[in-house]
């Protein structure tokens, strides 16, 4: 760090250094991707039935959330040659990679009745591994960098990633895995794992290298190591409005986003509603570069001269705007016409195929903006505890926030199960094969559209009460930079 750099408070990384970082998350979402499947291998080879699998995960998501505080308890008291948070990295990799292998490929093999057991044992063990490599994204923001223009970076490469895998797991799974394997099989399981598995190893590599030289203490809070107990988490809790309010705006709005991709829900809007299942690959690959397009924008124009919370409210009302008039258009419009170049179907492009990339685009894009700022928010959040109360807990603000963001996202599965399971599909959910009807129509825009306008919505309330602009975090910074110049002068 140089003698100017101490002097303003500021430490910055290099841009390869956040880009590559990015990957952690990228890591860790391919994992949660591949999980979205789970409901049909529980259904199909575990033998249970839909609402008792939709239970199940939104189960194992709030056990997800019990693990977090303890967890974040971990990170913030350890500091070892390895770093703070590299270790966690490497054994939340190993437990995920072996434990979801072990998971998909031994449960089906026993007898029936010792099945629903080892499933959720090895589940547990899973998740304990997601949570590891999860709570690292967040609580190594703030030694990564503390430089205000450089926090929303982070964003812009998170965010290109997830649209990258969002749309090309889509398109696989669709196209490729779906057909080859003649549904969800056991091979069709067994491919989707390896690949996830090969990639995530591999990006978790990247990840730690680019985070090596700023896991160290001299970029942790005030400079040197404070002790925490469990005893301070209550005055951080009932202290830091700011970390409360994020909360608040980024758990409905990952309760959205989660219900939003899982796969039941895909089939419903296309293979059900449209017509055509792989018209969510399509999708997927129409509209990844605009997304990115909308991140760049907002994370990387707004953010970096206007704050990230204004970035969260642009993202909000013009995703408020767009995800209103998609269900309008799907409501009014013939949603059977959506067809591409290249489909058996199309004839030329359709008035609904037109307007629907637009505002699905437009949705996707702004919600994006607000979804993705989040991360970098958490480490303002964490800052600001330093500033407020002397406390480094990055640990605990990125579990705190993963908490409550899992307990809340942990309903998405039930929410289908059960809406599924009140129009009739209580043993199987639909596939597709199943034929279309207006009930079906109406889960598919609620699990699809519904939820994401009642998350940007909260969005909107939340903000109100976030105290973190842009002039608040410089005034936040140069308060910290004093705390360690004080620190330096008491070694």
């Amino acid at each position: 760090m140089s003698a100017k750099e101490q002097k303003a408070g500021i430490h910055q990384a290099k841009i390869w250094q956040i880009g590559g970082f990015a990957f952690n998350n990228t890591a860790t979402n391919l994992y949660a991707m591949l999980m979205n499947f789970i409901a049909y291998y529980l259904t199909g080879f575990v033998g249970v039935s839909v609402v008792i699998a939709s239970t199940l995960i939104t189960t194992m998501r709030i056990w997800d959330g019990v693990t977090d505080p303890f967890i974040g308890y971990a990170v913030d008291k350890t500091n070892t040659k390895f770093g703070k948070n590299r270790p966690f990295m490497v054994i939340g990799n190993a437990i995920m990679l072996i434990a979801s292998g072990i998971m998909l490929h031994v449960t089906h093999r026993l007898p029936q009745g010792a099945r629903f057991i080892f499933f959720i044992v090895t589940y547990m063990i899973y998740i304990v591994g997601y949570t590891f490599q999860c709570v690292v994204t967040k609580s190594a923001q703030t030694c990564l960098t503390n430089d205000p223009k450089q926090r929303p970076l982070f964003a812009i490469f998170d965010g290109i990633y997830n649209t990258v895998v969002f749309a090309l797991i889509p398109i696989m799974v669709s196209t490729y895995l779906v057909p080859k394997h003649g549904g969800f099989t056991e091979s069709f399981f067994h491919e989707a794992w390896l690949d996830v598995a090969v990639a995530s190893v591999v990006l978790t590599c990247i990840a730690i290298f680019c985070i090596s030289s700023k896991d160290r203490v001299e970029y942790f809070g005030i400079g040197k190591v404070v002790k925490v107990g469990f005893k301070d988490y209550w005055e951080v809790l009932k202290g830091n409005r700011a970390i409360q309010m994020l909360v608040v705006s980024a758990s409905t709005d990952k309760l959205a986003s989660t219900t939003m991709t899982n796969a039941t829900t895909g089939i419903l809007i296309y293979a059900i509603i449209c017509g055509n299942y792989a018209l969510s690959g399509a999708v997927a690959g129409y509209t990844s570069i605009p997304n990115m397009l909308f991140l760049m924008f907002g994370a990387g124009w707004i953010a970096t001269r206007l704050g990230q919370k204004k970035a969260m409210m642009v993202g909000t009302w013009g995703g408020i705007i767009a995800v209103t008039l998609n269900i309008l258009l799907f409501t009014f419009a013939d949603p059977t016409t959506l067809c591409f170049p290249g489909m058996e179907r199309f004839h030329g492009w359709t008035f609904f195929t037109v307007a629907f990339l637009g505002l699905y685009i437009c949705s996707n894009g702004f919600s994006r903006i607000a979804g993705s700022i989040v991360i970098p928010m958490t480490a303002d959040c964490a800052d600001y505890e330093v500033y407020r109360s002397g406390k480094y807990v990055p640990g605990l603000m990125g579990t705190l926030f993963s908490f409550v963001d899992k307990l809340i996202s942990s309903l998405s599965t039930t929410i289908i199960g059960l809406a599924c399971a009140a129009i009739g599909f209580k043993d199987q959910l639909p596939t597709v094969d199943t034929p279309f009807s207006s009930d079906l129509k109406f889960v598919g825009l609620f699990c699809f559209f519904g939820l994401t306008l009642i998350g940007l919505i909260c969005n909107v309330v939340a903000m109100k009460f976030y105290p973190l602009t842009k002039e608040k975090m410089e005034e936040i910074q140069d308060k910290i930079a004093e705390i360690k110049a004080q620190a330096r002068a008491e070694v």
